[in-house]
């Protein structure tokens, strides 16, 4: 498995670790928020809102909260003030980083964006600087026991998925956004435990990075994520295996 394949899968492993509750909580409300908004309150027939649930139900989002995110995106009229922003820029050493937003002050944002690119050894760039080199794809991560996970990618495959990457006994099930929802359900029918079920942004090429580089990667990239209108950060890096180690350990 590559550097950046195990970043995300250590990423995961560390998830909620990293982050002040109440300020995941805020995030993943933003998400539900923008989703209902966007595409009603039919977690059915909105796929974006069921995946933002399911995120905030799987980090122990208390139902409440769900609930009043999902009643602010019909009808709040401060939802209209939250808007979608991507940020771009370069790490250390050169690698791609393109981050999500959920913001209701842009200005604000791209200040905060800007000064951690700076204070990371980074620098922010203009639009479409790096977004090129990443594509929209889905993304399903499951529990791949023993010698499961063979027949849970020839499941996926079957259904639609274009390719798959097997780790510590979970399988990463990549697939084409328009048969993402297919792939999804074949999955969930044939009882399989998904960990992770999102639409993501994957780099089309990495960029290996020595060691120092990739520390001060890894920690501008945490601090980004920090941030509270930071949703997603990507990056294109391919991190050395000695590093990952010690950051996911920390």
């Amino acid at each position: 498995m590559s550097g950046h394949s195990k970043w995300s899968t250590i990423k995961r492993a560390k998830g909620v670790n990293d982050v002040k509750r109440g300020q995941l909580f805020t995030k993943l409300a933003r998400e539900i928020v923008i989703a209902s908004r966007e595409g009603g309150a039919d977690a059915e027939m909105n796929v974006r809102l069921r995946l933002a649930i399911q995120k905030g139900k799987d980090n122990n989002m208390p139902g409440d909260n769900i609930e009043r995110a999902i009643n602010r995106g019909l009808g709040d009229s401060g939802a209209d003030a939250l808007q979608e922003v991507v940020y771009e820029g370069y790490g250390p050493g050169g690698a791609a980083i393109l981050l999500e937003a959920l913001t209701d002050n842009a200005t604000r944002t791209v200040s905060e964006v800007r000064h951690a690119f700076s204070k990371g050894g980074g620098n922010m760039g203009q639009p479409g600087c790096v977004a090129w080199n990443f594509e929209t794809i889905g993304v399903v991560v499951l529990e791949a026991p023993g010698n499961t996970a063979e027949e849970l990618a020839l499941l996926a495959i079957d259904a639609g998925a274009e390719d798959f990457e097997e780790e510590q006994e979970t399988l990463e099930v990549r697939i084409a956004v328009p048969l993402f929802e297919r792939v999804r359900k074949a999955l969930e029918d044939a009882n399989a435990s998904i960990i992770r079920a999102e639409i993501s942004m994957t780099p089309k090429a990495t960029q290996l990075l020595e060691n120092k580089q990739a520390e001060q990667t890894l920690k501008l990239m945490d601090r980004l994520e920090e941030l509270d209108d930071i949703q997603r950060v990507y990056t294109n890096a391919d991190f050395p295996d000695e590093v990952l180690n010690a950051y996911g350990s920390s």
